[in-house]
C-alpha cells in the first residue's frame, strides 16, 4: 500500500519527486516490481521513456509488445523489455545460440561499453540467429536493439541488492513509521534541506514532531513516550547545543527526575550546560515550554538568573551563607530572591523566526498553516505536482520563499535564486534580470507568494524561472474569520441548498464556510465556496433567517 501510494519518502533509492510519480504509475506489487524500478529510473531508460514502457505495460494501459513471438519465453516476466544485461545474456542464448561463457562475453561488453568488442560480437550474432533459424534480418533488427541497451545495461543482482534495502526500509516506514521517522531525522540532523522534508513528511502521515523539550527529548530525535504518533526533537540537534552538554543534562535528569522550573534547571545542571549562548538557543528553540514559561520571558530576564544562581551556588559551596538562604531548620527562605520572569509572548511571526533559527526547521507551527486553501486556489499545481507537469510549460505554484540569495550578471545586472517551499516539497527559482526590474521588491525570506514561472525539468530535479511573482498578504487572510451556518438538515431541501450555494457563490472571498446541521453534524465546505464574509450574511439572513448565522 506504501508503494504503491507513491509514499515513499525516506525510502531507500525511491525519494526524489520523479520517481514517486513512476512508482505511483507503476503500483509495484512484488519484489520484481522493486527491483525494476532501481533498474529503469535512470538516464539511459528514460531517455527511451522504457520506464513508464514498463509502467504502462504492467497495468494493462498498453499492449506487451515482444519482437517475436518466442521471446515471451525469456522476457515474459519485464513485460517484452529488456531491463537487465540478464535479459540479452538470455535473448542471446534464446535467438543466437550462445552459450553460457559466451552470453556472459556480451553481457561484459554491454556493462563496460566496449564498442569494438560489441562490434566483433554483430556479425557473430546474425550468424547465431541465421544458424537457429531465426534470420539474420532479426539477428540484425535485435542487436540493433542490444547495441542501444548497452548505454544503460544494469546488473540484475545488483538491482536486487539494491532493492532488498529498499524493500527494508519501506518495511520500515511502513510498519514502524514513527521509529523510522526519528532515525531518518537523526540521520540528517545536520542537512536542513533533508530534514524539512522529513519533517513535512512526518506531517502528512499524521506524525507530530514536537520542539525539543528539556524534561522530555533525549540526545537524537526520540519516539515521545508520553504522546503518541509523535517524534520529540533531539537535543543534541539545536543550534550551539553539544551531545557533551545534552549528556550531562540528561544524566541529572535521569538521576533527581524531572525539572520544576527554569530556576529548578539552573539550580541543578552542571554550571558548564549554564553557557549563554546554549540556554539561549533552548529558549528560542522552545526547550523550556513545557516548564510553562513563555520565551519571551524567558529570554528578557534568563542571564541574570543564570548568573544569580550560580554565584549563589559558588557561595554555598565555599560556605558562605546568604541571609536570604534556607537556615536548614526547614523553615523557608527569609526573602524570596527570585527573579520573575515576564509573562510576555513573541507574536507568531517572531517566535517562529526565532524557532527556525535555532531548530533550522519550523517546527510548532508554519507560516503556510492556514494559507493553504488561498494557495490551492490561486495555483493551478502543488510543487509535488512539477515532475509530471510539461517540461518548458508554465505553471502557477504557491508557496514560502526560504534562502533568497541576490546575486548580480556578469554584464552587473541583480537576479536572484530562492527556494520555494510548501508544507511538503519545495523547489528552486531563478529570477532572472528582466523579472528583477519588475519583481525583485517583492523578495524576502519567509514571504508567502504566487509565482507564474516556465518549469525546467531537463535534470531529474524541476526548476522554475519566475515570470511573475506576486505576494500574499497573510495579516488580511487572517482577517477573514469563518463564516458558521447553522441550518438543520431537514430545512436544507434542494432547493434551498441550490439557493445557498448561488449565494456562497455571488460573494467569493477567503472565508471559510462552516454549516451545522444539527446533532452535532459540522461540516466543513469545500475551498469553493469561500466566501467574502461581510457581503454574504446579509444574503443568508434574507433567504435562511437570522439564526441562519450562528454566533
Amino acid at each position: 500500500e506504501l508503494l504503491g501510494r507513491g509514499d515513499t519518502i525516506g525510502v531507500f533509492q525511491l525519494e526524489s519527486t520523479p520517481m514517486r510519480a513512476l512508482i505511483r504509475a507503476m503500483a509495484p506489487n512484488s519484489f520484481d516490481d522493486v527491483s525494476a524500478l532501481i533498474a529503469l529510473y535512470r538516464p539511459g531508460p528514460m531517455s527511451v521513456n522504457m520506464h513508464y514502457d514498463y509502467a504502462d505495460r504492467k497495468n494493462r494501459r498498453k499492449p506487451v509488445e515482444y519482437f517475436h513471438p518466442d521471446a515471451e519465453a525469456v522476457l515474459g516476466d519485464t513485460y517484452g523489455l529488456m531491463i537487465y544485461q540478464e535479459s540479452v545474456m538470455r535473448v542471446s542464448q534464446k535467438f543466437a545460440g550462445y552459450s553460457m561463457a559466451e552470453a556472459d562475453n556480451l553481457r561484459k561488453a554491454c556493462s563496460k561499453k566496449i564498442r569494438e568488442m560489441m562490434e566483433q560480437e554483430r556479425g557473430k550474432f546474425e550468424e547465431g540467429c541465421e544458424t537457429t533459424g531465426y534470420g539474420r534480418a532479426l539477428g540484425k533488427e535485435l542487436f540493433d536493439v542490444i547495441e542501444k541497451f548497452a548505454d544503460y545495461a544494469f546488473n540484475k543482482s545488483h538491482s536486487y541488492g539494491y532493492g532488498l534495502i529498499t524493500y527494508q526500509t519501506a518495511y520500515l516506514k511502513a510498519n514502524y513509521p514513527v521509529e523510522y521517522l526519528s532515525c531518518l531525522l537523526t540521520s540528517v540532523k545536520s542537512n536542513l534541506d533533508k530534514a524539512g522534508i522529513y519533517l513535512a513528511d512526518a506531517r502528512a502521515s499524521d506524525i507530530r514532531v514536537l520542539v525539543p523539550d528539556v524534561n522530555r527529548s533525549e540526545t537524537d530525535f526520540a519516539p515521545d513516550r508520553v504522546e503518541q504518533s509523535a517524534i520529540l526533537f533531539g537535543l543534541s540537534a539545536v543550534r550551539n547545543v553539544g551531545e557533551g552538554l545534552v549528556q550531562q543534562l540528561l544524566d541529572e535528569r535521569a538521576v533527581n527526575g524531572p525539572y520544576e522550573s527554569f530556576y529548578d534547571f539552573v539550580e541543578r545542571v552542571p554550571e558548564q550546560v549554564l553557557n549563554k549562548r546554549l540556554v539561549e538557543s533552548l529558549i528560542k528553540g522552545g526547550g523550556f515550554d513545557s516548564l510553562g514559561h513563555p520565551r519571551k520571558g524567558l529570554l528578557a530576564v534568563f542571564e541574570q538568573i543564570i548568573d544569580t544562581t550560580v554565584t549563589k551556588r559558588r557561595e554555598r559551596d565555599q560556605g558562605v551563607m546568604s541571609l536570604f538562604d534556607d537556615l536548614g531548620d526547614g523553615a523557608p527562605p527569609v526573602m524570596d530572591q527570585r527573579i520573575a520572569i515576564p509573562d510576555v509572548e513573541f507574536d507568531k511571526s517572531l517566535r517562529l523566526k526565532f524557532e527556525k533559527e535555532m531548530l533550522g526547521l519550523y517546527v510548532s507551527d508554519h507560516p503556510l498553516f492556514g494559507v493553504e486553501g488561498v494557495l490551492r486556489r490561486r495555483s493551478d499545481c502543488s510543487i509535488g505536482d512539477l515532475a509530471e507537469r510539461e517540461d518548458g510549460g508554465f505553471v502557477t505554484v504557491g508557496g514560502l520563499i526560504t534562502g533568497l540569495s541576490r546575486k548580480y550578471t556578469k554584464k552587473g545586472d541583480p537576479m536572484a535564486v530562492f527556494v520555494l517551499e510548501d508544507l511538503q516539497d519545495s523547489v528552486e527559482v531563478t529570477v532572472f534580470p528582466r523579472m528583477m526590474l519588475e519583481h525583485g521588491h517583492k523578495l524576502a525570506d519567509d514571504a508567502v507568494v504566487i509565482i507564474r514561472a516556465r518549469l525546467d525539468r531537463r535534470d531529474d530535479t524541476p526548476k522554475l524561472m519566475a515570470q511573475e511573482v506576486s505576494v500574499v498578504d497573510v495579516a488580511e487572510l487572517a482577517a477573514n474569520p469563518p463564516l458558521r451556518l447553522h441550518i438543520p438538515a431537514s430545512a436544507l431541501n434542494e432547493p434551498r441548498l441550490d439557493r445557498l450555494k448561488a449565494i456562497l457563490s455571488e460573494f467569493p472571498g477567503e472565508s471559510p464556510v462552516f454549516l451545522d446541521l444539527g446533532e452535532g453534524r459540522v461540516l466543513r465546505l469545500n475551498d469553493q465556496f469561500n466566501v467574502n464574509r461581510d457581503k454574504a450574511i446579509g444574503e443568508i439572513r434574507v433567504a435562511f433567517g437570522h439564526d441562519a448565522i450562528a454566533s
